[in-house]
């Protein structure tokens, strides 16, 4: 498992510390840190409900959802309906580095359908330094991989490349739409523009620096609130 990192961490203590959120949905927060930044939340605050969805739910958070009833484990993709019907509402809503991942709905298309059920987002998110949004397998095989911290041998990448419209058949779309992959260049004034647009507003933002060894990326961190 990887380190949870201090930026996130902060996030999730600065909501619950003066927003009084009492729920969460941590979407796609399995891979990676199996689950760490929902267990690190329901260890240290007091929760009513609180979701973990990822398409692939990793065993040690299967064994640790035992000691929290209140934790009930989504393994599906997070922009399918269903999921929100599962999940109702809840007081915040965790994207840490998913949401350049997203394709069919799109990112901006996860923000809108999230937001209806919840008053905020915390949002930790490699944004593209160019010029636009940009989806990346859009500039083309050469710019794609100096755009992002993988090589084509790499895999999934190498199978994307190879297979790009053929059926991925774990996930039912074609390759070039998984989400395993880095998907989109978001620029920070269009994630802002988007949120703005349902009625959230930016109370808290951060820069950490450029990310993975790419000069065209730098993670920030955002709170977004739903204005009343």
């Amino acid at each position: 498992m990887n380190k949870l990192l201090d930026e996130k961490i902060y996030l999730i203590d600065h909501v619950c510390d003066n927003f009084r959120i009492k729920s969460f949905a941590d979407l796609g927060g399995g891979w990676g840190v199996n689950g760490g930044y929902t267990f690190y939340t329901l260890q240290n605050y007091k929760m009513e409900k609180a979701y973990l969805v990822d398409t692939n739910i990793p065993e040690e958070a299967k064994e640790l959802q035992k000691l929290y009833p209140q934790l009930t484990l989504l393994e599906s993709n997070f922009g399918s309906n269903d999921v929100l019907d599962d999940i109702g509402f809840v007081g915040a809503i965790f994207l840490f580095d998913v949401l350049l991942h997203q394709v069919a709905p799109d990112w901006n298309e996860i923000i809108r359908m999230y937001a209806d059920i919840t008053h905020c987002f915390l949002v930790f998110n490699q944004q593209y330094l160019g010029p636009e949004t940009v989806r990346l397998l859009d500039l083309g095989e050469a710019e794609y991989f100096k755009n992002v911290p993988h090589t084509r041998e790499e895999e999934p990448y190498k199978s994307v490349m190879e297979k790009m419209y053929q059926i991925h058949p774990e996930h039912n779309r074609i390759y070039r739409d998984i989400h395993n992959i880095w998907q989109w260049g978001i620029v920070k004034n269009d994630l802002i523009k988007v949120m703005k647009e349902h009625n959230f507003k930016e109370v808290y933002f951060n820069n950490h620096g450029l990310w993975g060894g790419v000069n065209n990326f730098e993670a920030q961190s955002f709170i977004f609130r739903k204005s009343f």
